[in-house]
């Protein structure tokens, strides 16, 4: 079948642009025993795929120069040598930027789509929603009456994140980067206050207005001069639940953190983790986060690009922000 890919083309040194992906086309090679032939419908853009940019070792793969890139996605299955999955079924798993992807039938889990659209598991039922899940009850284990702080609050985490928090019954603040993500979050997923960075004069003052008795729980999506804003107003024994630092991915010499002290007089846990270590975990979240989205407990918003050549387009502005909700490339209907 004719297959569109959208190829890592150089590493980018700083952020990244239009030149470091290629858009050719070539044929999708029939499955081989144990794969099938996936005609991918949604693929996710996630702010760790930077990392994957770069040649350095890390906890996951890089992306490979002139092969497709690859992330989280969803499709349907057209072609099958694997009983388990036959075709006509919906599978998620690690999808290439490609029309159609060959893959073992082992490396996809089925979907069911009747529990929600099928892009939600990109986002609200997928790996940045059972980040927010995980982040939140393992390492943030907030309680009523505490103040929880979400970074990147619009997000595709930290819009679950901050409605978990809110659940539990505690004050929820938000920090966004625009006016329009600032009435999303205060309006429609009911946090108590928000503070747009972008427009503040100081973030610390802005900090100390809506958190007047300190802060009890951090979710850390952006890092940088957010995080030791916050360092300089947590209480003690609170909790930073570390998962992403956005506003370092781009730069080639990190921002430095001048209120680490901070940790050691106020006692703090401040914890990294990355959701992929705790996927055994994954039927247990679908269970919890699919009754709470069948009751309406937790509302999501998704960023939708049409068309697999505008990939680069949505990653490049997933990493600028200009997103408002979880990215997502629509490929093809279902």
């Amino acid at each position: 079948m004719r297959n569109t890919q959208v190829l890592f083309k150089a590493r980018p040194e700083g952020w990244v642009n239009d030149s470091h992906f290629e858009i050719v086309e070539s044929e999708s090679r029939a499955p081989r025993e144990g794969e099938v032939l996936v005609r991918n419908l949604y693929l996710s853009v996630d702010p760790y795929m930077r990392g994957r940019m770069r040649a350095t070792k890390s906890y996951t793969p890089g992306f490979e120069l002139g092969k497709p890139l690859h992330g989280g996605g969803v499709g349907e299955i057209v072609e099958s040598q694997s009983a388990k999955l036959p075709v006509g079924s919906y599978v998620s798993g690690m999808l290439g930027w490609e029309n159609y992807t060959t893959a073992a039938a082992e490396s996809l889990s089925l979907v069911d789509p009747a529990l929600a659209p099928l892009s939600a598991y990109l986002g609200a039922l997928g790996m940045p929603s059972m980040t927010a899940w995980y982040g939140m009850q393992e390492i943030g284990r907030a309680k009523a009456g505490e103040t929880v702080v979400i970074s990147a609050a619009s997000g595709a985490v930290g819009q679950i994140a901050g409605q978990m928090a809110k659940m539990t019954g505690c004050r929820v603040v938000g920090t966004v980067g625009s006016d329009e993500k600032l009435r999303y979050i205060l309006d429609e997923l009911g946090f108590d206050a928000g503070i747009n960075y972008k427009t503040v004069d100081s973030l610390g003052a802005a900090l100390d207005e809506a958190c007047p008795e300190g802060i009890d729980v951090y979710f850390e999506n952006v890092g940088g001069a957010m995080l030791d804003a916050v360092l300089a107003r947590v209480n003690p024994f609170a909790r930073i639940i570390a998962c992403g630092m956005i506003s370092q991915y781009n730069l080639e010499r990190p921002e430095g953190i001048h209120n680490l002290m901070s940790i050691i007089a106020n006692r703090v846990l401040m914890q990294g983790f990355i959701v992929s270590d705790h996927f055994a975990r994954m039927p247990e979240f679908h269970a919890e986060m699919g009754d709470w989205l069948k009751q309406g407990k937790i509302k999501y918003r998704e960023d939708v690009t049409q068309g697999i050549e505008n990939a680069p387009a949505a990653f490049i502005g997933m990493l600028k922000g200009k997103n408002f909700g979880k990215a997502v490339i629509e490929i093809a209907k279902p």
